[in-house]
Parts: structure tokens; C-alpha cells; sequence
């Protein structure tokens, strides 16, 4: 087919590879195809009435005709005659490929292959004599599509991005063996395993288009060697030695063939040599496996804050802040001993060495972004407050994380109240990774990144989402984990993998949270054709941080611009199918089952404009004109898609649809057998989340890389600070709290929505602090005083007294109630919703308001009075780090 014919030529990568296919447009033509540039120049070539073959010519040139493809390919070998560059390399058919590129339109993606058959060498040389074995099967039909072809006028090209992996050239097989495969060979070897199987693999791998070449060659020499072998007359030994040896070109080719065999012949001798005296005690230099992480700016342990005020900061290798009115000073943040040391400028010694102990509050000024207040204790009774301006708000940010991290480092709690949890969503175009994904998993690049001081800060969680990954499982995860290893020097452990085809989420943990983790779920769903094939669809991992709820999930929505509705749909059915969280919650809203909830991936959404205008906005980095036509942030608007989710701001360039191996183009036009698709420049790769109200969690980052372009997507990362709960022991005591729905003027609990029935509805409450689902009577009235809408509500006789089963003040404060509103005679739902009991605590009842949800949609709304009643001897609670 078409599309595997220019994936090949693109995976050969050399200006100058062709091959032959059959023609989709016209029956019993060919269509040669040839790469130049990394563009695949199609020409076609026709039979005549007599059976004569040509390459098709723009209107006004002659053409040449030729008996059969072998001539017409010799003939094209040669400079200036008419194509963009000579024909040089032949391309072999390959046995599968993959349906699509990274877009993904109809194919399954990654690993996929189809069973279309290729014509490379071997269809031009089907004119060849019967006898010769490279006629056999090397030609078959495909009439697929009815697209005509470019004339011969190179103008009308056809872009394949090449691939760039980089094992793709002799040098980079070799390079690959040696940092990656010599250990296993070693470690093989000392198992008793002498075969060198990882060395034969890379030779073998290596030296295919040696072994390609050669075929070429040699089967044009047999087909030589038979139409002069009969009437040869036999010549003596010396003759053709002379014959030989007159050609110094001939005769240094053979002396490099010689070479080559001699060289595969010893090599795996010689490195089995090599490795058996490694074995036995010698020493030789291998290299590591995993490539040495990046140096880091300063050690995380110690880090310095230089400033001044006044005028405006210059950049310095180190943070800068201003104290006062006309003081510059440096704060160094030691984590390690726990102390903040501050240093006037031009002073040797410390002015003032503040331990973390005293640090009792920090405050992050709004009007001026860069500012922040440091409240410590000194005098009893007497605390000190001083402010610093850092040169910009990045800084200030790196300064609080670091604050934060010491804070955590030297607190007495068992527990942990807070932990960092980074993001990641990739589509990985069907090939495989860089060796170092150091930019995407430390937050560097484009965007709203993480500060040079606090980029490589192990995070607690890191939660890896791709689509169109290539690789095995296994592979994928261990690469992850190495790859964190070489960056953070932790050896994280596996949570989840989830994978639904191609695309796969993966949580790693740092191994002292490992039993912190519970509860673990996972679950796929698929919203390919008829939501059978898994080429689209999403994966999804839920798990308890103690007391904390999360979800993950990681998708991949149908492409094309024009497929709104359809991506609208796919979120849908995502939100309907996908099994995740306590399974007493599964009537709920998947959006509610979590306390925190992370939604990412591919999720195609594209901008609603014309492709000139988006690059000329790109450009010029206005990036909110283009925000005002996202399809995703439009829908969103419309309560279509993500309600009540957030996003962090988008201030960095779209990441679809970049040119392989470069981020300074966006490929915006793609050639398909069905026509040219326009895929305009998009931000198809997102990251958002939903809390429950009243909780802690903060987007420190959110930005794509800009150094990692072996796909068509850029990588997109976000990181954050998120609030937990710890699994909560009772304090002693016998005295029950309660939640109590209490009376306020007669009604205490009203609900509107659109109805389906008029039927009586009834309201379940589910929450964590409950020992059992509690159920309330039926409602007491309805009306339908607002047009379409039709109003519920309850009287306190109807409600229930919930006991939880826990009284503690602190425990209550992190719980959260979810109501589910159910037809009596359907047992249906017509809505949920989630309510934070903190702000319900008190001595009188406190007022709430919140949507209700069903299945992604509001459905209505719902009011009333709630108290939370706690012991006085269980209203004692501990500061929080947040």
C-alpha cells in the first residue's frame, strides 16, 4: 500500500532509496516511489498499447519507453533525467507495518503491522529469467484507492517524516550494543552462556543493508554469469586473476568484500575472547548501561538566594532576591541541617541563621508575584516578619518548594501531609524513545517550567501516560525506571501498568511510600470503531495514599478537526465504562469518586482556525488567540466536556504537529490515499484535574519540552502539590460525633433538576467516615415553579442523623459527603454531587450550594443546612504543612 511503501522509504532515511509498488489509481501501472529529503517523491509509471513502460512527464517532454522495469530502473540510475535525484538504494518489502502515523486516523497505531505487500527490488526484477530466485513472489496487486499521482514535476512531493531513532545506522546498532547489550553478553557468559545471542542480534541488525546491497549486486551478477556462462570458453586460472587485477576499483571492492568477511568471521571470537578474560579477572572498561544523568545546577541540599533592591535584577547563576528598600542580600536554604541562612551582600559572615523549627508561616504576595513574607519566631509571645523580592516569580516558587521540602525533611509526623505528583502525557508517533528523557520527567522546556534549583527534586508519584508507544510493557516500565534512576538516584517501584494496545500508563512510587499505597484498580476502555479496536480509547489507575483518593487517567480521543462531537463522545463513554475507585461508589460520577482526579493524554482537540493565521499567532507566542479558538477550552465552555476540571495555563507552543527530528516546523499537510488531510498546528496533548471542594493541590508546573522530537507530538509534563490525609487513629473517648441535616425554615434540603419522571426520588449518602451507605425517606413536595425545571425537597423527619465513625475534629475536617439522588421506582440516579465537611463544622448549621452531576452532564443543583457536631474533648487539631 501506499502508506507502508512511504513509511519504509522513511524508516531507510537516505536521499536516493526507492522502491517499486503497484498503482492504487490505475490498474496494471506502477508507482515508483523515491526519498529525497526526507520528502517521498511518487512518479507513475504506465504501460502503453504495445506494452512499452515510461514514467509519466508533465505535459511537452518526451517520454522514455522501455521493454521492462529492469530497464527503465537502470536507465533512472544515472543524473538529469528527470528526477528529484537518481535512483540509488533499493528498499526491500517489508512483511508488516504500521497503518498510520502518529495522527492515528484509522489504524491501530504502534505495533499494529498490516498485511500489505510491498514491491521493492524484487517487482522491477520480475522481467528477469525464471531461473532467478529473486523473481519469486516479488509482485502482487493492490488496487486500493483512486488517487492520481504527481507527474514527473517534483513540485507536487509527498512529506514522510523520518525516523530518528538512534539505532538507525551502522554506527548507532554498534553504539547501541556496547552501552546497552556488551553487560548482558557478560552477564550470560558468567552464567555459563557463551553464545554472545545479544552480539549476533546487533550484527545481524547492523548489517542489513550490507546484506541488502549485496543481494542487489549479486543478482545482477548471476543473471550476468548465466547469459555468458554457455558459450564461455574456459579460461585458465591465471587469465582471470589478470582479468581482475586490471581493474584497481574491481579489484579493491573484492579486497573490502574480503575484509568484511574476514572481520564477521573473528569478530564474535574476539569479543568472546574479550569477555571470557573479563570474566576471569581482567579488567576491561565497559560502559554503564544507563548514561550519567545531567549535571545539576548546585547540590539540592544547599542552595543560595542573591539579591538586592532597587533597580531591576541581572541575571546570575544564582537566585536573587531584595530585602527592605536598598539591601542586597543572599539566602542560602540548607535542607539538610534545616536552616535558612541570610547574608548582606559585601558581609562575610551571616547576618541571621533562622532554623526550620521557627519558620511559622510563609506568604506568597499576589500583587507582586516575585514577593514573599517569612513570619519566624523569635521573643515569646513576639514573632519577626521580613520580606524578600526574588528576581522573578519562578524563583520565588523554587524558594517555597525548597522551604516546603525542609519543612517535610524534618517533620515529626509519621505521616506525610503533603506529596508532589508529576504528570506526564506523551504520543510517541509509533517509534521508539531518546535515550535520555531527562527534559520531560525533570519539567524543563517550554512553558511554565520548574526552576534550574528544584527541577531535579525527586517527586513522590509519577504517574507516565503514552499513546502509540511501540514498546513492550516490560520495556517501557524498566526504561522508566532507569531512566529515573539515573536522574534522581531512587530506584522507584511499580504501582500499576495499564495498557490498552498502544497506549499505556504507568504509576511509580519512591519505595518509602510503597505502604502508603492500597486499594490499587485498574481499567480500560475502548472507543475505536464501533468501540471495539483499542487504537483509541483510555487506561486508568486508581489507588488510596492512605487516606487520600486518586485517580489517573490517560486517553487517546478520536483525530481530525472536524470530529468534535465524536471526541465529545469518547469522554463519555470513557466516564460511563471505565472501572476505577471503591466499587460501593460505582453509581457515582466517575469525576467524584476521587479526591483528586488527573485527566490527560492525546486528546486531538484542535484549534478552529486558519493554518496561516495559527503559525503568525505562533509566531508571535500570542497564545490566547489561539485559546479563544481551542475546541477543547470552547467545549468545555459549552459544559460539554471536563466539567469543573482545571487546567494549568497554557503558555507554551502547540505540541501537534511537529516535523520529526526538528521543533522549529509544524507539518501541516498530510497525504493520504483518500486525499490531503490538514492537520493544523493544536494543543492535542493536555493535562487537567478535579478535586473535591475544600482540598489542597497546587500546579507547580505545566509545558511541553522542547529537545525531545522523535515524534510528531511534543512530550507534555505537569507537576503538583497535593494535600493528604493520613489513615486516622481514633483518639480515646466514647462521646459520638454527628452529621446532622438540620430544619431552617420549615425545608432543609431542595433540589432542582431537569426531570426525566415525575417519579418520588430518595438520597443515598456515601462517605469514607460512614460504617454503611445511609438512606433518607421520600421527598416531602415538588413543584415546577421554574419552566423545565422541577424542584424536590425534604423536610428534617425525612432526612437521617449520620453517625460517622470517627468523632475527631481533624478527621472530620478531611472528609467529604457524596449524595446520589435515585427515582424510588427506578433506583436510578438523576444526579450526585460531593460536599467538603470542614466548612459544616461548627456549634450552628452552615448553608451549602453545589451542582449536581450525572454521567459528565449538570443535571441540576442542590441547597440546604448542614452541622457537623463534634466532642469538645476531640476538637484538637495539628498544624498543617499546607
Amino acid at each position: 500500500s501506499r502508506v507502508v511503501a512511504e513509511e519504509l522509504l522513511a524508516k531507510a532515511g537516505r536521499d536516493g532509496c526507492f522502491l517499486v509498488r503497484d498503482s492504487e489509481s490505475v490498474a496494471g501501472a506502477y508507482a515508483l516511489c523515491l526519498l529525497f529529503q526526507r520528502h517521498v517523491h511518487t512518479y507513475r509509471i504506465l504501460p502503453d498499447d504495445e506494452g512499452l513502460l515510461s514514467v509519466q512527464t508533465i505535459q511537452g517532454i518526451q517520454a522514455k519507453c522501455f521493454r521492462t522495469l529492469p530497464d527503465l530502473i537502470g536507465a533512472y540510475q544515472h543524473p538529469n533525467n528527470g528526477l528529484v535525484t537518481p535512483l540509488l538504494y533499493p528498499v526491500h518489502r517489508a512483511k508488516g507495518a504500521p497503518d498510520e502515523d502518529s495522527d492515528g486516523e484509522d489504524g491501530r497505531g504502534a505495533g499494529q503491522a498490516s498485511s500489505a505487500v510491498l514491491a521493492g527490488v524484487g517487482t522491477w526484477l520480475a522481467a528477469l529469467p525464471a531461473q532467478s530466485s529473486c523473481t519469486r513472489g516479488c509482485r502482487s496487486r493492490c488496487t486500493a484507492g483512486n488517487n492520481p499521482l504527481p507527474t514527473l514535476d517534483p513540485g507536487g512531493y509527498l512529506y514522510v517524516p523520518p525516523s530518528f531513532s538512534p539505532a538507525s545506522d551502522f554506527m548507532g546498532f554498534i553504539a547501541e550494543y556496547l552501552n546497552h547489550h556488551l553487560q548482558l553478553d557478560l552477564d550470560d557468559l558468567r552464567h555459563g552462556h557463551p553464545q554472545l545471542r545479544h552480539l549476533s542480534t546487533a550484527l545481524v541488525t547492523a548489517c542489513r543493508a550490507l546484506h541488502s546491497e549485496i543481494d542487489f549486486t549479486l543478482a545482477g551478477l548471476e543473471t550476468l554469469v548465466r547469459v555468458f556462462d554457455p558459450p564461455m570458453s574456459p579460461r585458465s586460472p591465471a587469465r582471470e586473476q589478470g582479468l581482475l587485477s586490471s581493474d584497481p576499483d574491481l579489484e579493491l571492492l573484492l579486497h573490502k568484500i574480503s575484509t568484511v568477511n574476514h572481520l564477521l568471521s573473528s569478530l564474535e571470537k574476539k569479543v568472546l575472547k574479550s569477555l571470557q578474560e573479563t570474566v576471569s579477572g581482567h579488567n576491561l572498561a565497559l560502559p554503564s548501561v544507563v548514561a550519567a544523568p545531567p549535571p545539576a545546577a548546585k547540590p539540592l541540599a544547599v542552595q543560595s538566594f542573591e539579591g538586592r533592591s532597587g533597580a531591576e535584577l541581572e541575571p546570575r547563576p544564582c537566585l536573587q532576591v531584595k530585602v527592605g528598600k536598598s539591601q542586597r542580600a543572599a539566602l542560602m536554604v540548607d535542607v539538610d541541617s534545616g536552616t535558612v541562612t541570610i547574608t548582606k551582600k559585601g558581609s562575610g559572615s551571616p547576618e541571621e541563621i533562622i532554623p526550620q523549627d521557627k519558620i511559622l508561616q510563609l506568604i506568597k504576595y499576589q500583587s507582586m508575584k516575585s514577593k514573599v513574607r517569612l513570619v519566624c519566631a523569635r521573643e515569646p509571645q513576639k514573632d519577626l516578619s521580613r520580606d524578600f523580592v526574588f528576581s522573578n516569580a519562578r524563583k520565588r516558587e523554587a524558594f517555597c518548594q525548597l522551604l516546603q521540602l525542609m519543612k517535610i525533611q524534618h517533620s515529626n509526623l509519621d505521616e506525610p501531609d503533603l506529596i508532589s505528583v508529576y504528570v506526564g502525557t506523551w504520543n510517541m508517533g509509533s517509534t521508539p524513545p531518546p535515550r535520555s528523557l531527562a527534559s520531560w520527567l525533570t519539567s524543563r522546556g517550554l512553558g511554565h517550567t520548574q526552576d534550574e534549583t528544584t527541577a531535579c527534586i525527586p517527586h513522590d508519584i509519577y504517574v507516565i501516560g503514552t499513546q502509540e508507544n511501540s514498546l513492550g510493557d516490560r520495556e517501557w516500565v524498566e526504561f522508566l525506571r532507569a531512566s529515573l534512576k539515573t536522574l534522581m538516584a531512587i530506584d522507584y517501584r511499580v504501582v500499576a501498568l495499564q495498557c490498552l494496545w498502544s497506549i499505556k500508563i504507568v504509576v511509580l512510587v519512591k519505595p518509602e511510600h510503597e505502604r502508603r499505597i492500597s486499594h490499587v484498580h485498574t481499567s480500560s476502555v475502548k472507543t475505536g470503531i464501533a468501540n471495539t479496536l483499542g487504537n483509541k480509547g483510555a487506561v486508568g489507575v486508581s489507588f488510596l495514599f492512605n487516606g487520600t483518593s486518586l485517580g489517573f487517567v490517560n486517553c487517546h480521543l478520536a483525530s481530525g478537526s472536524e470530529k468534535t462531537h465524536r471526541r465529545n463522545q469518547n469522554y463519555s463513554d470513557i466516564l460511563h465504562s471505565l472501572a476505577l475507585g471503591d466499587k460501593r461508589l460505582g453509581g457515582f460520577d466517575l469525576t467524584l469518586r476521587f479526591t483528586h482526579l488527573f485527566w490527560f493524554g492525546d486528546l486531538n482537540y484542535r484549534l478552529d482556525m486558519d493554518v496561516q493565521d495559527i503559525l503568525a499567532h505562533v509566531t508571535k507566542r500570542d497564545f490566547q488567540a489561539l485559546l479563544a479558538v481551542d475546541q477543547l477550552t470552547l467545549e468545555r465552555e459549552k459544559n460539554k466536556v471536563f466539567l469543573q476540571f482545571s487546567e494549568g495555563e497554557i503558555s507554551f507552543p502547540p505540541t501537534y504537529r511537529y516535523e520529526r527530528g526538528s521543533r522549529d516546523t509544524y507539518v501541516w499537510q498530510k497525504f493520504k490515499h483518500t486525499g490531503t488531510r490538514i492537520n493544523v498546528p493544536s494543543w492535542c496533548d493536555r493535562i487537567l484535574w478535579k478535586s473535591h471542594p475544600e482540598t489542597h493541590l497546587v500546579c507547580n508546573s505545566y509545558g511541553c519540552t522542547d529537545d525531545i522530537v522523535t515524534s510528531d507530538h511534543s512530550p507534555v509534563f505537569a507537576t503538583f502539590e497535593v494535600g493528604v490525609t493520613s489513615q486516622f487513629v481514633s483518639k480515646e473517648g466514647k462521646e459520638l460525633g454527628s452529621v446532622t441535616l438540620c430544619a431552617h425554615e420549615g425545608v432543609i434540603l431542595e433540589m432542582i433538576y431537569k426531570p426525566r419522571s415525575r417519579s418520588k426520588c430518595y438520597i443515598e449518602f456515601h462517605s469514607y467516615c460512614l460504617k454503611e451507605v445511609q438512606r433518607s425517606g421520600e421527598n416531602t413536595f415538588q413543584n415546577c415553579d421554574i419552566p423545565g425545571f422541577l424542584k424536590l425537597g425534604w423536610s428534617s423527619k425525612h432526612l437521617p442523623v449520620l453517625n460517622p465513625i470517627l468523632p475527631d475534629l481533624e478527621y472530620l475536617g478531611d472528609q467529604h459527603l457524596l449524595l446520589s439522588i435515585k427515582g424510588v421506582e427506578s433506583c436510578e440516579s438523576y444526579g450526585e454531587c460531593c460536599i467538603a465537611m470542614r466548612s459544616m463544622i461548627g456549634s450552628t448549621a452552615q448553608q451549602f450550594e453545589t451542582f449536581v452531576f450525572h454521567r459528565g452532564e449538570e443535571t441540576g443543583s442542590m441547597r440546604g443546612w448542614m452541622r457537623v457536631r463534634v466532642p469538645k474533648d476531640h476538637c484538637s487539631t495539628r498544624e498543617r504543612l499546607y
